[in-house]
């Protein structure tokens, strides 16, 4: 770390904050000096009261990222891909802008275990081939691969997170108790995949641990020690929450009930391993499983 970057807090640029990003800012407590980077001027009079220094920018028009050059010294990337293509052209362009200045002391980026595929229940760990199964998961594959090879050419540490569903109750449309509501069905137990969780301060929290312990170049799990199957996942959240458990239906009757991107969801079954996350971020879960984390809120 130079001389200037010892005599002041260190700075953190949060690319696309979000929920997780705003619930960093909050375990920060006033730290660190954190920038966060919106694409709307509305949300910034929020982002400056949750103690954010907002900077007005989006990843779809490069010419309004200059200002992202050596703004910061570590960095953490949570804005997801464009919706089309299979590439990640906001990733590109972030880095384009980055490479303006000096290079951070750490990148983070949240990537999704979706790059995975259908892995058939399987236990994983992060050393499992990608295998993306749609267009969605190349984006992201896209983002890792642009940020692997940048942080290689820059020296610049970048430690990927590959998180799986995100939970919270105080999370809007993020907890399981609003699909209940619907109504909605799960598959039939021996049509069932398995699904892997995190709740979002843990997530928060993993994020500002690889901020600062997350070796160069390496994947983590951002995942809790559960191993539920997606209908069991919302009976638990059914009990917990005082509901009607879901209906379950067969696979083949499906497709009736639920959108293209739902049914993505539901062909893949994977078990995701979190030791690295343990023994290399050294991260204790506050939420070891959605038991524990389901009806809890941090205050």
């Amino acid at each position: 770390m130079d001389t200037a970057r010892r005599a002041r807090r260190e700075r953190l640029l949060i690319v696309g904050c979000g929920d997780v990003g705003l619930r960093v800012l909050r375990q920060l407590a006033g730290r660190w000096t954190v920038l966060a980077l919106t694409s709307s001027a509305a949300r910034v009079p929020a982002l400056r009261a949750a103690g954010a220094v907002p900077l007005v920018g989006n990843l779809d028009d490069p010419g309004t990222l200059r200002r992202l050059a050596g703004v910061a010294d570590r960095v953490l990337h949570l804005a997801p891909p464009a919706a089309q293509g299979r590439d990640d052209a906001r990733t590109r362009r972030l880095l384009q802008a980055l490479s303006r200045g000096a290079a951070p002391l750490h990148l983070v980026y949240a990537s999704t275990s979706g790059v995975y595929g259908d892995c058939g229940g399987a236990r994983i760990d992060e050393t499992r081939p990608t295998n993306p199964a749609n267009d969605r998961a190349w984006r992201r594959v896209d983002a890792e691969t642009q940020l692997r090879r940048w942080g290689r050419e820059t020296g610049c540490p970048v430690t990927i997170l590959r998180v799986p569903g995100i939970y919270a109750f105080d999370r809007e449309g993020g907890h399981p108790r609003e699909r209940l509501a619907k109504g909605l069905p799960v598959l039939a137990r021996g049509d069932d995949v398995y699904t892997n969780h995190i709740q979002a301060d843990d997530l928060a929290r993993a994020c500002r641990l690889a901020l600062l312990r997350g070796p160069a170049g390496r994947v983590i799990h951002a995942s809790d020690d559960s191993e539920l199957l997606m209908g069991d996942y919302f009976e638990l959240a059914a009990r917990l929450c005082g509901l009607p458990p879901p209906a379950r239906v067969a696979r083949a009757d499906a497709a009736t009930v639920f959108s293209p991107m739902q049914m993505s969801f539901m062909n893949e079954s994977r078990r995701m391993d979190n030791g690295r996350l343990k023994r290399e971020l050294r991260q204790r879960l506050r939420y070891p499983t959605p038991a524990d984390g389901l009806l809890a809120v941090e205050t």
